[in-house]
């Protein structure tokens, strides 16, 4: 016997409707690059970086894999992953903020590993997985997530910025600079990333999964 129930039939309608947030372009700019020494977290500035599909050459954060740690809760800490986390953008406003929120005259990129300083995106952290970033020259990267802050940037920021109390410094910092921390993404197509750099930011269609 032929079935004849309809679309609405077979997949009703939720209770709740599913608000779409239209995609959009951003214009932004490379504001200055960073790179990690292959044995700490911490950066230092460069004119350009060069990208490869396992992040920035010799980097710290480098590699196809990463190995799982506090952010993964659900795998045994040290359990081998892909490695989503190859590159740390931030926003200079939003470091701003954090800054000030700490009680600092300022906190630099440098002090929290970062590698790309990005300016012309308003409220940069809040960009949402599966933005891409296209450069000018050719590179592509796409954004995974917001960069949770933690105790150990905490901990470098307090310790560069002098706090007489470098431990409650640590502490603080997580709690200042949620979802200003920036982000974290990965190359999706390498070549060379210079400082100056024009970007074209596609942000992606979004919605609001129904509770």
């Amino acid at each position: 016997m032929r079935d004849t129930k309809t679309n609405s039939e077979l997949f009703p309608a939720t209770e709740q409707s599913v608000d779409i947030v239209p995609g959009r372009k951003l214009a932004a700019k490379v504001a200055a690059l960073y790179r990690a020494p292959f044995d700490h977290f911490e950066t230092r500035p460069v004119e350009e970086l060069r990208l490869g599909f396992d992040g920035i050459e010799g980097d710290f954060h480098a590699g196809a894999t990463r190995r799982s740690g506090g952010r993964e809760p659900w795998y045994p800490r040290g359990t081998e992953m892909r490695n989503e986390r190859q590159l740390s953008l931030v926003a200079a406003d939003e470091l701003a903020i954090v800054a000030e929120r700490m009680g600092l005259k300022e906190i630099k990129p440098e002090w929290i590993g970062a590698n790309l300083l990005i300016e012309g995106v308003p409220r940069l952290s809040m960009l949402p997985a599966g933005s891409l970033l296209f450069f000018k020259d050719g590179v592509t990267i796409k954004v995974d997530a917001q960069n949770g802050p933690c105790r150990i940037a905490g901990r470098s920021v307090a310790e560069n910025a002098g706090m007489a109390d470098r431990e409650a410094g640590a502490l603080l910092f997580p709690k200042a600079a949620k979802r200003l921390r920036g982000l974290v993404a990965w190359v999706e197509k390498p070549g060379i990333v210079r400082a100056g750099e024009e970007i074209s930011v596609r942000v992606p269609e979004q919605w609001i999964y129904p509770g």
